[in-house]
Parts: structure tokens; C-alpha cells; sequence
């Protein structure tokens, strides 16, 4: 029978009612595994998005520690806030729009991607005024027709580059044969991510740049699970149960009562919400592990909290942690099952995760 007049079995610092703990050990263990399906191609650990949600300069410097010698952002903010920490590797920032501050970015040693002609010549421009040679890596569309130079655009691009570095306002960093053809002095060729670096050696050139892997989640789950690649989700969810209650058959649960109880049980509230990044189709779908046992979210998730049928017979307090997604120990959930339960991908998972859930870095990779 359940009390829900007990005492809380934790106690959260500050009254956060939810965490994401972040293993820092585990991003390092895994760049060191990514390292070794790179052979001999360097790593360049992706970062953007606060580290997927896992924090930017923890997870910054974990990769690091774990052999990564390049990070990757999309935004040149990203970028400067790793320079501004103190982090010295190198970094590339790929994401830009016109009228970005790209002199601040040349004077702090960020390397820069090109896939128009007007971020070469507002490059090249600042690096002109600063008196310095930019490094830039030059985009192709390889086929999804994001960013990148796309069709007749890119011998245009090739062309323009190579007499920018002529002149010594640029050096060319990336593009492979018609960059060759057309005369550039390419330092470094990359285009594999995380499933070409765990799945396609041949596609590893002089580095890959892995992302989601990086934080021990599957980027291909339909060909095996992150432990099969070797890795070990670094991210666990968890929330202090706000408060328990007995309620009879046929009691509606939340907004719309789009769950109703099928006999008398035991309501659990879990105070975290669509607000904190949790899905708010997870309506009656989303799995939570609470004291042992697996269950799942009880009607409409709601922007602060969610409710979840414990069953008659549970043991649960006001204070015990239900586990939202971790590493899938003793049948927990983890990121990729909220994933599947919601039709998305483990990414969004943990990168929608808000600022409002505090992270909790632990381990000794800093």
C-alpha cells in the first residue's frame, strides 16, 4: 500500500526537481572508441547544441580528453564560447548567415565553412582587415540539398577560393578531386559522421566528425544498439516524484482525460513537463521507470508535469526518482525507446532536453 503522506527518499539541492546526469567519463570512453574505428583519420567531436543537450564545455572537454583533436560546432557563438573557456583545439563552425562577425572568428582561430560565394567573399574580407590568412572548408551538396554548394555553384565557389588563396586570404581545408583539379591546397578531407564512422571505414579520409556517438547513442539502432558499437549513453533523466495518491476505477488523468483508470490504483506525478523537453505525444505512450518497475506516462503530458498508473500494489513515495531515460539498466528506458515510443530519433531525445533541467557532470574526463 502505498503512503504518499512518507518522506521523501532524496533530496534535490536547490528544489530542481529533475536532473540530467551527465557521465563525462563515458563521452571520453567513447571518442576513444570512435577513435579506433577511424583508424588513421583524426576525430572531430561534434558539439553544437550544447553538446546534444549534454552540456557544451564539459562535453568539450571530455571528448577532448578522450583523443578528439578537432570539435565541430554549427554556430560561430559555439565556437567563441569554447575559445572563450580557454580551449585551444581545433574547431569548426559550419552555419553561417550574412553579416556574421567572421573577423572575430579568424582572430580566435576558428576554422570556417564556405558554401556560398558570399560567405568567401565576406571571409576573405575580414581576413583582408585583419591582415590574416582565414581557414575555410569548402561545402558540396552531397545530396540532401541543405547547406552546401550545389551544382554549377560549385566550380564557381572552387574557382573564387583558389584565387583567394592565391592572394593568401584564405587556405582551402576541405573538397576532395575537383578541388585538386582546380588547384587548391587542401589540409584535411571529412565527410563521415557517426554512422559512416562506426559503419564505413572507407568514407573516413583524413577525419570524421561523429555527433550523437559521441554521447553513446546509436546513430544507425536498426543495426544494433549502442552497446554493440561499443559505446555508453553518457545522459540519464531523472525527476523527484512530487506527489502520490489512491484513486477509485474511472478517474480521468489529465488534460482530456485521454487515460482513464481501469480499476482502483495508484497515481504518481512526475514534475517535469513538455516545458523541460519532454514529448508531448508521449501522451500515454512514453516508458518511465519508477521504483524497479517499468511503466508508462498515464494521459496528456502537460507543460510542467506528467502522471504516471503505478498500479495498486506499488511501494511508491512522494521523493523517490522515477528514471525518464538512461542507460537501459534492469530494463529502464532509455533515449532510443522514447524515440520509438514517439516517432523520432534518440537525437531529439536528448537534445531537446530544456535548461530548466539542471546537468549534473560527474566523472573525472574534464
Amino acid at each position: 500500500m502505498t503512503a504518499p503522506d512518507a518522506a521523501p527518499s532524496t533530496t534535490l539541492s536547490g528544489g530542481a526537481p529533475a536532473r540530467a546526469t551527465v557521465d563525462l567519463d563515458a563521452i571520453a570512453g567513447n571518442v576513444r572508441t570512435l577513435r579506433e574505428h577511424a583508424g588513421d583519420a583524426g576525430v572531430m567531436a561534434v558539439v553544437k547544441a550544447d553538446g546534444y543537450g549534454h552540456g557544451l564545455l564539459p562535453s568539450a572537454r571530455a571528448a577532448l580528453a578522450g583523443g578528439a583533436s578537432w570539435l565541430g560546432v554549427a554556430q560561430l557563438p559555439e565556437a567563441m564560447a569554447l575559445r572563450e573557456a580557454g580551449i585551444d583545439a581545433r574547431v569548426l563552425s559550419w552555419l553561417h548567415v550574412p553579416g556574421t562577425d567572421f573577423a572575430a572568428a579568424i582572430d580566435a582561430d576558428v576554422d570556417l565553412s564556405v558554401s556560398a560565394s558570399w560567405a568567401l567573399e565576406e571571409v576573405a574580407a575580414a581576413a583582408r582587415t585583419l591582415g590574416r590568412t582565414a581557414r575555410i572548408h569548402l561545402k558540396v551538396d552531397t545530396g540532401l540539398g541543405r547547406n552546401g554548394a550545389y551544382g554549377a555553384d560549385w566550380p564557381v565557389l572552387l574557382d573564387a577560393a583558389r584565387a583567394l588563396e592565391a592572394e593568401g586570404a584564405v587556405r582551402v581545408a576541405e573538397a576532395v578531386r575537383e578541388a585538386e583539379k582546380a588547384g587548391c591546397d587542401l589540409e584535411v578531407r571529412h565527410l563521415a559522421n557517426s554512422a559512416a564512422t562506426l559503419t564505413n571505414p572507407s568514407a573516413a579520409f583524413d577525419l570524421v566528425r561523429p555527433g550523437i556517438a559521441v554521447y553513446g547513442l546509436s546513430p544507425v539502432p536498426q543495426l544494433g544498439d549502442p552497446a554493440s558499437f561499443g559505446l555508453t549513453p553518457a545522459m540519464t533523466l531523472t525527476a523527484n516524484i512530487a506527489v502520490v495518491k489512491r484513486v477509485p476505477a474511472g478517474q480521468g488523468v489529465s488534460y482530456g482525460h485521454q487515460y482513464v483508470t481501469q480499476r482502483d490504483t495508484t497515481l504518481a506525478l512526475v514534475p517535469v513537463g513538455y516545458a523541460d523537453g519532454i514529448p508531448r505525444n508521449a501522451t500515454n505512450v512514453g516508458p518511465v521507470s519508477v521504483a524497479g518497475t517499468r511503466h508508462t506516462v498515464s494521459g496528456r503530458v502537460c507543460m510542467d508535469q506528467f502522471v504516471v498508473d503505478v498500479g495498486p500494489e506499488a511501494e511508491v513515495h512522494p521523493g523517490d526518482v522515477a528514471e525518464i531515460f538512461g542507460r537501459g539498466d534492469a530494463g529502464g528506458p532509455t533515449a532510443e525507446d522514447w524515440a520509438q515510443a514517439t516517432g523520432t530519433i534518440s537525437y531529439e531525445i536528448v537534445t531537446r532536453i530544456g535548461s530548466r533541467v539542471p546537468r549534473v557532470h560527474v566523472g573525472g574526463a574534464r
